[in-house]
């Protein structure tokens, strides 16, 4: 693996990053110069935004001039918001230097008290002539405001006035670009310290810190994009070997996993056989998308266990998948399981139950959950499973367990670990520590954990799955990929960062063309070998 993809996968707590950081200083890299540094592929980066007015040359740079790439920039009116530490070290260098290209640069800073490299910026950007100002109410007009108040690491809330400044820079109707980590965020929960600012876009410094993927930061991290500043690999796994993994998924992470490697000479049995057992009378729907998102996957084989009221529907809609009708109940739920001759579940080789269930089929459950085969839980899977007590029930399971709950499923089946809209790393982690399963927590950002405290991380998504159905869209593609995956060497928990990753995706590019209400589920389906193309 390339460096570059290795860096672009690692997350790390503010510890981590410390204890990295102190790594690189005890081996004789001066502050002062990595901040020169870093600040200096951030100044790079401020001149590529083409969106900044050009006042020195008395114009807006045009379309044709933009797409060009050419730097537009130049004379455009920037604020530095210095804090007391080397963030604000970082902000008063990326100042320096800007000034120096001809942007009209103007300084930010109420505190008294800084470090002393900082001061030292600090001390030599006033000799400069740059303009400093110590209230809010001073502050002149700007195209840009760059935040370098507070880095990784902050854990106490902010108060006034510091915190009445951030709360009006937030309501002025321009562009802030933060430093490492928006002002105001805990680095690796992502909570708002009292208040925070509400970056447009941030630039990660280093390695992606832990709060760029809990839900509650999204808002205030805005287009977050890694830094690197050529941390040395021996550094992070000296840091790291010991550490549970929490790695985010990347593209070329999922695509060597995709499509699912097949020989030249091979048949359907060879290549996973998958049984979904999925739909009721009032949820119909909800079989028809599982298998279509298992359809998607390649699966060798593919049965679908229904009502049996909902056989002649599910044909109609997969001719090739084997369609198993089922005893009812009065409700029209699966009464029985009620497989083919000579056919029982250890037949297949994984299990997706759930989606379209309603609870009157708890026996159902019941049966999957006593079997050692492969099994995915979803949906009313889970809400039986929370009933049963999911902790004692899945640790007496021989076979590998995938639930893939969302937030309030989650609380149900585990009301005792880590609030999941808090903190997802840590309750996704909690969860399947105690538990055994394999967790894949949905939100906008989605976190999978392996029973020994691993974590992967999809980090790009869209609202446009915030739909009914796309969950059973989900359910379905992972199956099919942990059958096929059941006579592969490939860990239980890439697979299901895979598949979410594959999901998250279609759903991008579908949004991408059709927008984000344009989005439903069955659409969704029609766009997941898309990404694949």
């Amino acid at each position: 693996m390339q460096r570059q993809e290795k860096i672009s996968q690692v997350i790390v707590t503010a510890g981590q990053m410390r204890d990295i950081e102190d790594r690189i200083f005890a081996a004789g890299m001066p502050v002062i110069a990595l901040m020169e540094k870093v600040a200096g592929l951030i100044a790079c980066r401020i001149q590529e935004i083409p969106q900044i007015p050009c006042k020195k040359a008395g114009y807006v740079a045009s379309n044709s001039l933009l797409k060009k790439g050419l730097p537009q920039a130049v004379g455009s009116r920037v604020g530095i918001l210095v804090g007391p530490g080397h963030n604000g070290g970082d902000a008063l260098v990326v100042a320096r230097e800007l000034h120096f290209r001809g942007y009209e640069v103007w300084i930010y800073s109420p505190f008294s008290k800084f470090k002393e490299l900082t001061s030292q910026h600090l001390q030599y950007a006033q000799s400069l002539g740059i303009p400093i100002y110590q209230t809010i109410e001073q502050l002149p007009d700007s195209d840009l405001l760059i935040d370098g108040l507070f880095g990784f690491g902050l854990e106490r809330n902010l108060t006034d006035p510091i915190a009445s400044a951030i709360n009006q820079l937030n309501e002025l109707s321009v562009p802030i670009y933060s430093i490492d980590l928006p002002s105001g965020l805990h680095t690796d929960t992502g909570v708002v310290l009292g208040t925070a600012i509400r970056a447009t876009n941030t630039f990660c410094l280093g390695l992606w810190k832990l709060a760029f993927f809990q839900d509650r930061a999204l808002e205030y991290v805005g287009k977050a994009e890694l830094i690197d500043f050529d941390i040395p690999l021996a550094d992070i796994e000296a840091v790291l070997k010991d550490a549970p993994s929490i790695k985010r998924i990347t593209p070329a992470t999922a695509l060597a996993t995709l499509p699912l490697p097949r020989p030249p000479v091979t048949h359907k049995y060879k290549e996973g056989h998958l049984l979904l057992i999925c739909g009721s009378r009032r949820y119909a729907g909800g079989a028809i998308l599982t298998g279509l998102g298992a359809r998607a996957s390649g699966v060798g084989m593919l049965s679908i266990a229904v009502p049996e009221s909902l056989k002649s529907l599910l044909v109609s809609h997969l001719p090739e998948a084997l369609i198993i009708g089922c005893p009812e109940t009065e409700s029209g739920a699966i009464a029985q399981l009620q497989l083919p001759e000579k056919t029982d579940l250890t037949s297949f080789n994984a299990i997706a139950c759930g989606p379209g269930l309603t609870r009157d089929a708890t026996p159902i459950v019941q049966e999957v959950i006593e079997s050692e085969r492969p099994l995915i839980l979803d949906a009313d899977g889970l809400n039986i499973l929370a009933q049963m007590g999911a902790i004692a029930t899945l640790k007496k399971r021989l076979g590998v367990t995938v639930l893939t709950p969302h937030t309030g499923e989650f609380q149900r089946l585990f009301p005792d670990v880590a609030d999941a809209k808090h903190d997802t790393v840590k309750a996704a982690q909690e969860a399947a520590l105690q538990s055994g399963a394999v967790v894949l927590l949905k939100g906008a950002r989605t976190a999978i954990a392996n029973p020994q405290g691993g974590i992967w991380m999809i980090t790009e998504s869209t609202p446009a799955l915030a739909r009914g159905g796309s969950g059973d869209v989900l359910t379905g593609l992972l199956g099919g990929l942990l059958a096929q995956a059941a006579t592969k060497q490939i860990s239980v928990e890439d697979i299901v960062a895979t598949a979410a990753w594959w999901h998250s995706q279609a759903g991008i590019i579908a949004a991408q063309e059709r927008t984000e209400l344009g989005v439903d589920a069955f659409t969704l389906t029609q766009y997941l070998l898309k990404v694949l193309s």
